[in-house]
Formats: structure tokens, C-alpha cells, sequence
């Protein structure tokens, strides 16, 4: 059973993409971030994408790298990481994606850390420092847990590279609307269009495409949906959200503004 599969079978018989929203694990704090879940979830959310803390976030912009150090700062582990993620499960059957990079898992052996991931209630993995050339043992590790592997292509990734990276991925292919990490943009650039409807006939049905880094307003979601966006992922704008709203209030404020999002998937 893939929880995210089932989603997307779901929202495609309702003619709706999925809004995939992120947040930071421990960020700012560990009853802060599941009363951001709690809000997204009320909000539509239909997937939550939860970041684990890493040194060198290489995709992530300023917004989420602040987020990540502060998280560490705090001094949130995967132990930590996997208490929150059970927390939620006894909530919600919502699907979760843990989004960190290859070293974390590396450090425990790939099958250790994806059984613990999929034994806590994860249902999908992004590396963004994953290669498709290394990932042999990482996608064997996956499917041995039916774990879905999530893998990024950006707006020029070669064909025949995209097709490869098809073939490994299952739950949905992230595709990065913009050249450079993760935060919020001023436009949505033609080239991001052309990739978007060159993935999609690349993928050809058999992957739902969603597109990320820069996601951040109603009129991108709607946007990108009318180009054929089987999923949106909102990331840096939670997290502004959190930075700038009292810990009573993360919730609520974090519920609306999903909403409102998620109103343009439709």
C-alpha cells in the first residue's frame, strides 16, 4: 500500500492536483512544528513533506537553511525526528515525506534508516544530493519497505537523464521550477513552463509530476495547476509563516493560509 499513491488516485478521480506542503522538523521547536502540522491538515494539506535538519543543505535557501540551523541548534536527532512522526501518525493517516540528504541515511546503512523511517510512519524519501548513478542500493533499500523514492529533475535535465530518473522514481517526481535553491520568487519564469510540460510527456502518466522551489502564492498554485502540475509544494512560505507568528498562533495562521491555497488546486 502506498499511501501517496493512493492519494493522488484520489485527487485525480476529483480533477485536483495535490498541494504538498513542507515544513522543518524541530523548527521552532517540537510542539511548534505539529501545531504547523495540525494546521496544515485542517488547511487541505493533502501531503506533508517534513524536513530533517542537515549541515550543508545544499537545495535549501536562506528561509529553510535558518529553519534547519535553528532546528539543530535545538538539538532535534532522528530519534526526535521519528517521535514527532509517530506523533502525527496517532493523529492522522495524512501521507508523510521526509525530505534530508544522503549522508543521514548513509551514516545508519540505507536499509537500517528506511525500516526505522517506514516503521515510524514515513511514506517517501527525498534526497536532493541523490544521484541517479548512485542510487542503486538506496532504490533496492526503498522498495525492500515499500518506500516511495521521490527523485529531482530541474528544468535541464536531458531527456534520456529524465527518463532514467523516471524509472527510479515512484510516489511523484519533484520537478524545481527555478535554477538554485529553495525560497520564494517574484515570477514564474517561461523556461519553468516548457520543462513542466517536457517532464509531463516524459513521465506520460505513469508519475505524477510536482513542481517546487519557489512555490509561495495562491496565483503560482493556480498557475502551475493550469499548466499541468499534478502537485504543487509550498516550503519557504510555511516557514516565513512560523518565523513571524506567536507559537499560539502557528496553528491557526498556518490553517489559513493552506486554505487558500489549496483552493486553487480545484
Amino acid at each position: 500500500m502506498s499511501r501517496i499513491r493512493d492519494k493522488f488516485n484520489q485527487l485525480r478521480s476529483n480533477n485536483e492536483a495535490a498541494l504538498i506542503s513542507y515544513i522543518m522538523a524541530g523548527y521552532p521547536s517540537e510542539k511548534a512544528t505539529l501545531s504547523a502540522v495540525r494546521g496544515l491538515i485542517r488547511g487541505g494539506a493533502d501531503i506533508i513533506e517534513l524536513g530533517f535538519p542537515f549541515s550543508d543543505p545544499i537545495a535549501d535557501g536562506p528561509t529553510i537553511q535558518m529553519a534547519s540551523t535553528e532546528s539543530l541548534n535545538n538539538g532535534t536527532k532522528i530519534d526526535d525526528f521519528f517521535a514527532i512522526v509517530k506523533k502525527i501518525r496517532k493523529e492522522s493517516e495524512i501521507p508523510l515525506v521526509l525530505m534530508t540528504y544522503t549522508n543521514i541515511l548513509y551514516n545508519q546503512t540505507y536499509q537500517k534508516f528506511i525500516s526505522r523511517a517506514k516503521e515510524a510512519g514515513i511514506d517517501g524519501l527525498i534526497l536532493p544530493d541523490m544521484a541517479i548513478e548512485e542510487s542503486y542500493e538506496y532504490v533496492k533499500a526503498a522498495k525492500k519497505n515499500h518506500m516511495d523514492t521521490i527523485f529531482l529533475v530541474s528544468p535541464n535535465t536531458e531527456n534520456n537523464r529524465l527518463k532514467k530518473i523516471i524509472k527510479s522514481t515512484s510516489g511523484f517526481l519533484y520537478m524545481v521550477a527555478v535554477f538554485g535553491t529553495t525560497g520564494v520568487q517574484t515570477k514564474i519564469h517561461k523556461y519553468t513552463i516548457d520543462a513542466l510540460k517536457n517532464t509531463k510527456r516524459a513521465a506520460n502518466g505513469k508519475i505524477p509530476v510536482g513542481v517546487g522551489f519557489g512555490v509561495s502564492t495562491e496565483k503560482d498554485v493556480q498557475k502551475y495547476v493550469s499548466y499541468g502540475a499534478n502537485a504543487v509544494i509550498v516550503g519557504s512560505a510555511n516557514i516565513k509563516i512560523m518565523e513571524n507568528t506567536p507559537a499560539d498562533r502557528i496553528n491557526r495562521r498556518i490553517e489559513v493560509f493552506t486554505k487558500r491555497l489549496k483552493k486553487e488546486t480545484r
